[in-house]
C-alpha cells in the first residue's frame, strides 16, 4: 500500500471554534455567558471584550482550559465537510497544535468526537521566540502544505511546504505585515484552502495512493 501524501492542519481558527470554547469556559467559570462585543475580532478577549482579571479571577478562569475544555472545543463550521473533501482526495491529514503536550489526547478525542478524519495530533507547546514552535514539527513531517491562522507560526517552516494562511477575524489582527510573503496562499476558511488545493492539479495526490 502506497503512503498516502500528507497535509498539516492547525486546531484553534482552523479545525475548532476556539472563540465559542473560550465563551463556554467564561460561562463555566463565572456562571453567564459573556456579552459579545466585537464578532469580527480575531482574539476572543476582544471578541467578548471580557478585559483584564485581578490575578485570582484570572486564574479561576485559566483553570478551566483544562483535559474537559480541550475535548469538547466545537468545530469551525463547514471544517468537518473541509477535511472529509480531502480525504475522500487520497491525503493523510494530521493536527499540528501549539498546545501543551499533557492535553494532546485530548484534542485527538475533540476532533474524533466530532468526526474530523484526523487521527493524529502533535502537541508542539507554545515556546516564545522568532521561530514557530511547529517548525521543528513540520520539518519532520513534511506535509505537502500546512494551514495555520497565525501568521507568526508559518515562521521558518520548510519552503517545500506550502503555506496556507486562514484570516481569522480582521479586527486587531496579528496577520498583517511584511510577514505575510511566508503565506504561499490566503483564505477566509478552511474550506477555502481546500477549494484551491484540489483545484490546483499539481496539488493532487499521484494516481494509486491510498
Amino acid at each position: 500500500m502506497k503512503t498516502r501524501p500528507l497535509i498539516a492542519l492547525d486546531a484553534d481558527g482552523v479545525l475548532l471554534d476556539f472563540h465559542r470554547g473560550y465563551a463556554r469556559a467564561w460561562e463555566r467559570a463565572f456562571g453567564e455567558a459573556p456579552h459579545e462585543h466585537d464578532p469580527l475580532a480575531y482574539w476572543p478577549h476582544h471578541r467578548y471584550r471580557t478585559g483584564r482579571l485581578e490575578p485570582d479571577r484570572l486564574e479561576h478562569f485559566l483553570s478551566h482550559f483544562d483535559a474537559r475544555f480541550w475535548s469538547t472545543v466545537p468545530a469551525m463550521p463547514g471544517a468537518v465537510a473541509a477535511c472529509e473533501r480531502l480525504a475522500a482526495a487520497g491525503y493523510e491529514l494530521v493536527c499540528v497544535s501549539a498546545l501543551e503536550k499533557r492535553f494532546e489526547r485530548a484534542r485527538l478525542r475533540n476532533l474524533r468526537d466530532l468526526g474530523f478524519p484526523i487521527g493524529r495530533v502533535i502537541a508542539t507547546g507554545n515556546a516564545p521566540g522568532e521561530r514557530s514552535p511547529k517548525a521543528d514539527a513540520i520539518a519532520e513531517l513534511q506535509p505537502l502544505a500546512f494551514a495555520d491562522d497565525f501568521l507568526p507560526f508559518l515562521r521558518a517552516l520548510p519552503a517545500s511546504v506550502h503555506t496556507a494562511l486562514i484570516r481569522g477575524g480582521p479586527n486587531r489582527s496579528p496577520n498583517t505585515g511584511p510577514d505575510l510573503a511566508l503565506a504561499r496562499s490566503i483564505h477566509d476558511d478552511l474550506a477555502g484552502f481546500v477549494e484551491h488545493w484540489l483545484s490546483a492539479p499539481q496539488a493532487r495526490p499521484p494516481d494509486g495512493a491510498a
